[in-house]
């Protein structure tokens, strides 16, 4: 049965079961997301354990992956905040071919089911990338801008917080700056410290205000 868990729920089971079991905290986030998230904790530990963070990023997951375990990996969980970075394994075609269309219908989604369960969104942008080092030649940077319009515009007509970490993290090319990035998609612990986390410590202060 292993090898028919697609969407790889069975990766944080154990961790769930024991926090679900947990009283409520409400300053309890969830990073939901693939490898930018994933490797998020494994560089920089500190900044999830220090805070009762939650990482739930899956390397390699595209967002109908997220979607199905959504519901385990996040809303089980009771958290007050759910930050959403997803996308571009979709543009990378990790699970096959797909449209910009398709994947903002998932992050859609994904935010409907966390607000009828009253846990508030922050959506993210995706991250800078002009090639896949697994799939070259697929051109994604202008695809990326595009899929950001479309998150953004989304987010603003439904008041939903958004992060905007490609502005921050761009190059001239529309990939990743040089110092944020290890080969061209995952981050360098420069790009998590000197722009991430302080845009998303921002941005969460933000969200406990309103």
């Amino acid at each position: 049965m292993e090898e028919m868990d697609w969407a790889n729920l069975n990766k944080y089971k154990e961790e769930n079961r024991k926090i679900s079991s947990q009283l409520f905290d409400e300053n309890r986030i969830v990073f939901f997301g693939d490898s930018i998230t994933e490797q998020w904790l494994e560089i920089v530990p500190d900044f999830f354990l220090k805070n009762n963070y939650i990482n739930r990023g899956i390397g390699g997951q595209t967002t109908p992956q997220m979607l199905i375990r959504f519901r385990n990996d996040v809303i089980k969980l009771n958290p007050s905040v759910v930050h959403i970075l997803a996308g571009t394994n979709d543009i990378a075609g990790n699970t096959g071919p797909t449209t910009l269309d398709m994947i903002l219908d998932n992050i859609i989604s994904m935010v409907e089911l966390a607000k009828v369960n009253n846990i508030k969104v922050l959506l993210s942008s995706v991250l800078p990338v002009s090639d896949y080092p697994w799939a070259p030649g697929l051109n994604p940077a202008k695809k990326i801008v595009e899929l950001n319009k479309m998150i953004n515009k989304y987010a603003k007509e439904n008041s939903i917080s958004y992060i905007n970490y490609y502005l921050k993290m761009v190059d001239d090319h529309g990939g990743l700056k040089q110092e944020y990035t290890t080969d061209g998609v995952h981050l360098t612990k420069i790009g998590y410290e000197r722009i991430m986390i302080p845009m998303v410590k921002k941005s969460l202060k933000k969200i406990s205000n309103n």
